[in-house]
């Protein structure tokens, strides 16, 4: 559609007139509003200059620029004169950068940068339907985003929130938010939570709490490397790398360095613990700053990397397995026989059997760093979009082993679940968004705690990992009684995307009588129950045998 452009009755001399006009006329606020004076005439010089226009009309170009350029400060007061349309025109004119769109706009008009971004982005695609498609854009909350979660937004999408449980965990009732586009997953774990709190819940331990960070650095020879190593093991080392490391926060308390060699590259793994935030940006800081305090004892040393791959974040990695990363939990629960068979309609004696040959045999067959269980993942990354965590950091963080054993003379399940590297946190990242802080503040561990730092994203781990063995014990159940695929058939096909019927219709049995009755004598022919049909002529068995 085109949009039609008043011509303009003013030149360019007009603008830069009316524009020093308008610059001592017009407040510095970062919205425009009019001022209440008047010239002798009776109008106002921004009215005579900047003349109503319905929002469907657009300047010239020219005419634009030059309010962009020469209008009001700040720049938002200007841009505040002109429509969409005419700020799409300055962008695609390269005068202004769609990414700063929000910056340029001011805060009171961060729904409006979304909007124009994604009508640039729109138009300038092969599709063009971004600008009128089904993701919302409307009524968020885009200060909280801004510079903290994400860049040039176009919208947000939304995930469909359940509640499982309700799961008691060392005494402690918690519903457990996940977010996740899976059918069943929420019933699972709830049909887990039954099963786990009619044995008096979920106990657990925290065994280790420390993020990590693992800079790469270059020396001129494995000798001097070497060196480096030895003084970085040494107290002296540890303590000079300790006290610049814990410099730069209150919270940050370094607890070990483990160092490795690679020729004459050093590998230096910090762990420290990080309070209440998940810690990544804490811990990089401090690591920095310790680096500069290696540097002045070995100079002719290079940072390659801040993160050499040995912390290590994102990745599976057998050294987050081995030695934890984040939060390491170990959860256990009793689950008495008749449970077993009464809730998940299976055996103690066949549920242990599944989780060896399947969890344990199934996973070293497949080579497998971390992944001895049945579904870790599902459960843990449900509640990290619910509660805004990395959701990336599922990775190492789902690394899990479950174990079940027969307890009490045989009688009932013993079940533990082991997450040495759960990377949670209750400040900072996601959590500063709105529907994540309401996931928190429903689990009582909201932003920091007041008096234990470190205790809300300690809970948090616990939770989750005590939430992984609900869903763990609920899928296994499924799988040693068969229900699995009986459960997805109903609660996990969409009939929303199901193609409609071809038009016209295919030919096939509904649309065509003479092969509508072969099929039906064809079922009877080849069913062991069922007779033959008298009118089926043996010549057309034959033929439909063939």
């Amino acid at each position: 559609m085109h949009t039609f452009v008043r011509p303009s009755t003013f030149t360019l001399e007009d603008v830069d007139r009316k524009l020093k006009a308008a610059k001592f006329a017009l407040p510095t606020t970062q919205q425009f509003s009019p001022p209440d004076s008047s010239s002798e005439d009776g109008s106002s010089p921004e009215t005579d200059y900047f003349p109503e226009i319905p929002s469907d009309e657009v300047r010239p170009l020219e005419q634009c620029i030059a309010i962009f350029e020469k209008g009001p400060r700040p720049v938002s007061a200007s841009l505040a004169l002109l429509n969409d349309e005419e700020i799409i025109q300055l962008a695609n004119a390269g005068k202004i950068a769609a990414y700063a769109l929000e910056k340029l706009l001011g805060m009171d008009a961060l729904e409006r940068a979304v909007r124009i971004r994604r009508a640039l982005i729109s138009r300038a695609s092969s599709t063009k339907t971004l600008e009128s498609s089904t993701i919302p854009l409307e009524n968020y909350d885009y200060s909280r985003v801004l510079g903290a979660c994400c860049e040039n937004v176009v919208g947000y999408i939304p995930i469909p929130l359940g509640i499982a449980g309700p799961l008691t965990v060392d005494g402690v009732s918690y519903p457990i938010p996940m977010a996740t586009a899976e059918g069943t997953l929420v019933a699972s774990a709830s049909r887990g939570c039954k099963a786990l709190n009619a044995g008096g819940g979920v106990s657990t331990v925290l065994t280790a709490d420390g993020m990590t960070r693992g800079p790469a650095i270059d020396f001129p020879s494995a000798v001097q490397a070497g060196k480096a190593k030895a003084w970085v093991d040494s107290e002296e080392g540890h303590g000079v790398l300790q006290r610049a490391f814990e410099s730069t926060s209150r919270f940050a308390k370094l607890k070990s360095l483990k160092t490795a060699l690679a020729g004459r590259t050093l590998y230096i793994r910090f762990t420290t613990t990080t309070g209440d935030a998940m810690g990544m940006n804490m811990i990089s800081k401090g690591t920095e700053k310790a680096l500069d305090a290696l540097q002045k004892r070995f100079p002719e040393m290079v940072v390659l990397a801040l993160s050499g791959n040995y912390c290590t974040d994102k990745k599976p990695a057998a050294i987050n397995w081995i030695e934890g990363r984040g939060k390491s939990v170990v959860a256990e629960a009793v689950i008495p026989g008749h449970v077993v068979k009464n809730v998940l309609k299976t055996t103690v004696e066949d549920l242990c059997n599944l989780n060896i040959k399947k969890n344990l045999i199934g996973s070293a067959m497949a080579g497998s760093i971390g992944g001895f269980n049945a579904h870790a993942a599902n459960i843990l990354t449900a509640i990290f979009l619910a509660t805004g965590q990395d959701p990336a950091q599922n990775v190492e963080s789902s690394m899990c082993m479950t174990l079940m054993e027969p307890t009490n003379g045989g009688e009932d399940l013993l079940m533990s679940v082991n997450m040495p590297c759960i990377e949670v946190g209750t400040v900072g990242g996601g959590t500063v968004l709105a529907p994540q802080q309401g996931c928190l503040e429903m689990l009582g561990i909201k932003g920091a705690h007041p008096t234990q730092p470190g205790k809300n994203a300690q809970t948090l781990a616990r939770i989750i990992a005590s939430a992984v063995m609900a869903g763990e014990l609920s899928l296994m159940s499924a799988l040693a009684a068969g229900h699995l695929i009986r459960a997805h058939m109903t609660h996990n096909r969409s009939q929303v995307n199901t193609p409609a019927a071809s038009a016209p219709v295919t030919p096939g049995p509904q649309s065509n009588p003479v092969l509508a009755q072969l099929s039906r004598s064809a079922k009877a022919a080849f069913s062991p129950l069922t007779p033959l049909s008298p009118s089926m002529s043996s010549t057309s068995l034959n033929r439909l045998r063939k």
